[in-house]
């Protein structure tokens, strides 16, 4: 009886994700630049960060997801993980992941990327390059010397 109530609680909370569309950056290390925060200059963190500020210079998120949210007007190159457009951005986004680009986003420049996700009606304006995401490399095994491989035989015999 109350195990039921709580799923109805739980599917209410979260709703289903339509084709293209991405679930908010919200982890537990998360930083938010606010409306009126103006930053020019590089900028890196080591947690996922939503902008709905204004930034002027470079972005370097290598390992981790960037948001410009609806507020956000960005420009800078863009190095992240993945990088969510909903704002503006004047500038290049280089990603090893999926960059998107979310209905009333405006980008002007190039995009570099392994997947792509652009709403109907986000405006693009600039080039797309998918490139590969690089597929996992084994190492080989080491190659014993002529000796080692001798020493090897003799301790087994």
């Amino acid at each position: 009886m109350f195990q039921k109530d709580r799923q109805d609680e739980n599917s209410k909370q979260t709703p289903p994700l339509r084709i293209g569309e991405q679930p908010p950056v919200r982890s537990k290390n998360v930083s938010v630049i606010g409306p009126t925060l103006v930053f020019r200059g590089e900028l890196s963190a080591d947690e996922d960060l939503v902008i709905e500020g204004t930034i002027e210079g470079t972005i370097a998120h290598h390992k981790k997801n960037l948001t410009i949210g609806t507020k956000g007007k960005v420009s800078a190159n863009i190095h992240a993980s993945s990088v969510l457009v909903e704002g503006q951005l004047d500038g290049d986004i280089n990603s090893d992941g999926l960059v998107s680009l979310a209905k009333g986003s405006i980008v002007n420049g190039n995009i570099y990327c392994a997947r792509l996700v652009m709403a109907d009606g986000a405006r693009f304006n600039g080039k797309i390059e998918m490139v590969k995401q690089s597929p996992l490399k084994i190492a080989p095994k080491p190659e014993a010397s002529d000796e080692s491989y001798a020493e090897a035989e003799n301790k087994s015999a």
